[in-house]
């Protein structure tokens, strides 16, 4: 019975449950678990209790203004609005004396149609930009409190012994994260940039950002045997790692 819990334990279902990404299958077995089993439950009050305290560290202040900005466009749409309906009866009821009144409401038609299309588009957009955030957000909570996650600390060469930072490696989930907790300071033509390589082919990670906060994890390509490495390049970045400026490396 120890084995058994001890594999469900294993899985990812308790965080997927508390995630709220479970099928109705595997909420009945969690549920089921929970009920039976007091280590169960227990892992999942601890569990619960550093989502709460992983929450409050990636908390996103609301920007200023947001809401009065909110309000005014509203009150804008709801303006134009009325002027649209004002303007159709008005062009309805002079349609009765000019033909070509026809032609300017098919006009004004086909452009909220058009309007309606890139207000879809970018709804669709939001949608998936908040799925992989919440993705995102879900892989750095299993990462950070999966007890088979291995840690490793990276510091940089004579090039950059400031650069200080920690990589989270997970064979088993096989999920990869980098917190990069210090730099050093860099000319104004220079930056920091991250890479990958990964099965003989190298992936650029983008520019690390100086001013991120010490808890932003930067997700790294998982691969067996794959290797990261830290440059300094050009304000902006490189197409290619500059290899003679490589200030740190990460085995995993």
């Amino acid at each position: 019975m120890k084995e058994k819990i001890k594999i469900f334990l294993d899985s990812d279902l308790l965080e997927k449950y508390l995630l709220g990404t479970t099928n109705q299958q595997e909420s009945l077995q969690v549920e089921r678990y929970l009920a039976m089993y007091p280590e169960v439950r227990e892992t999942y009050n601890e569990l619960q209790d550093n989502l709460e305290v992983f929450a409050k560290l990636h908390a996103v202040k609301t920007p200023e203004g947001l809401k009065n900005k909110i309000m005014a466009r509203i009150k804008s749409e709801n303006s134009s609005r009325r002027k649209f309906f004002r303007y159709a009866m008005a062009a309805s009821f002079a349609a009765v004396m000019f033909a070509g009144a026809s032609y300017f409401l098919w006009n004004q038609n086909q452009n909220l149609q058009e309007e309606n299309v890139l207000v879809n588009n970018k709804i669709e957009t939001l949608k998936e930009d908040m799925r992989l955030e919440l993705e995102d957000v879900r892989n750095q909570f299993i990462v950070l409190n999966n007890p088979l996650t291995k840690k490793y600390n990276v510091k940089g060469n004579k090039n950059a012994k400031e650069l200080k930072a920690v990589a989270y490696i997970n064979p088993v989930k096989k999920l990869s994260y980098i917190n990069v907790k210090k730099l050093p300071h860099l000319s104004k033509n220079q930056s920091f940039q991250m890479w990958a390589e990964v099965n003989g082919k190298m992936i650029n990670l983008g520019i690390i950002d100086e001013s991120a906060g010490q808890e932003k994890l930067l997700a790294l390509p998982y691969a067996d045997n794959a290797v990261s490495y830290i440059t300094i390049e050009p304000k902006g970045g490189n197409n290619t790692p500059t290899v003679e400026n490589i200030v740190a490396k990460i085995n995993y």
